[in-house]
């Protein structure tokens, strides 16, 4: 049972697909994730909101001490886990594992749960391998992870040498957010200096004002929750906020930037390709998940 969308992508992209009995209602990738299973865990309808009012409904649920995805307890007991797969990093994208094992104590069930908490990209590694450790694929996985790994060192080979732009990634516009976590680290292996960001650390609140100080070459807009098509009307709606003469590229951030899963590799291809465009990429790796705007 998978109760995170990055953690239903690794278990699918590991071949365990079929092995799925439950998933969250974010859980969108594959497309085919949702179909004839549980669905576990419901929460907040965000559906027509701007940034601002989502932020103001999140912040609203907290202080109420409401929660912010809630359990079908018995979706989950029709499930009977053998293995359930949790997070703890954000209470704000995914249920809290301790929800988990709540509802498993509830039910009186004595599965596992792994915890799924990366605050870097190698952590996002890590925890793939600890997956398929879980579900008895250690080997596959291990082997899985060295596929990844071996995409990376190619990025790095190609933009070793060249001049480093100093790339903004804006993962919230209303109000204005800097990304953290592992969103840096993706930046840095596609040749960029993150700047107005610290890498491993929560996402935090910024100013335009700040943005403009900090002098970015590059603005990516990869707003938490959104595709392309949503980054980029996003992107639209700021773009007057933003520095003038400064190029502004939307990302598809649930696809390869803000899930700490597979395709955060995918987001390091593509952003290499946005900062180096003159590299000699074998394919263009931005077709699919980049728009200038």
């Amino acid at each position: 049972m998978s109760l995170v969308p990055s953690a239903t992508e690794i278990v699918f992209a590991l071949g365990l697909g079929d092995a799925v009995v439950g998933v969250t209602f974010e859980c969108d990738e594959p497309t085919e994730a949702r179909m004839d299973r549980e669905i576990v865990v419901t929460g907040l309808d965000t559906a027509g909101l701007d940034p601002a009012a989502i932020d103001d409904l999140v912040r609203a649920t907290v202080a109420a001490g409401e929660p912010l995805y809630q359990v079908d307890l018995d979706a989950f007991a029709r499930c009977d886990p053998d293995l359930v797969l949790a997070q703890d990093l954000c209470r704000v994208c995914a249920l809290p594992s301790g929800d988990a094992d709540a509802a498993l104590n509830h039910l009186g069930c004595h599965a596992p749960v792994v915890t799924l908490d990366p605050t870097d990209l190698a952590g996002v590694l890590t925890d793939i391998r600890a997956v398929g450790e879980a579900a008895g694929i250690g080997e596959h996985a291990a082997a899985f992870v060295a596929a990844l790994e071996a995409r990376l060192a190619t990025v790095a080979r190609i933009v070793a040498g060249r001049a480093r732009p100093r790339v903004f990634v804006l993962e919230w516009t209303d109000p204005p957010f800097a990304a953290g976590h592992w969103v840096p680290d993706l930046v840095t292996a596609a040749g960029g200096e993150p700047v107005l960001a610290s890498p491993g650390a929560r996402s935090v609140p910024t100013t335009w004002e700040a943005v403009a100080a900090v002098e970015p070459d590059v603005i990516l807009v990869a707003p938490c929750g959104f595709d392309l098509d949503g980054a980029a009307d996003l992107a639209a709606s700021v773009v007057d906020d933003l520095p003038i003469g400064v190029p502004v590229w939307a990302l598809d951030a649930n696809g390869i930037i803000v899930r700490p899963g597979p395709r955060l590799v995918d987001g390091v291809e593509t952003i290499a390709a946005i900062l180096h465009p003159d590299a000699g990429w074998a394919s263009d790796p931005i077709l699919a998940s980049a728009r200038r705007l």
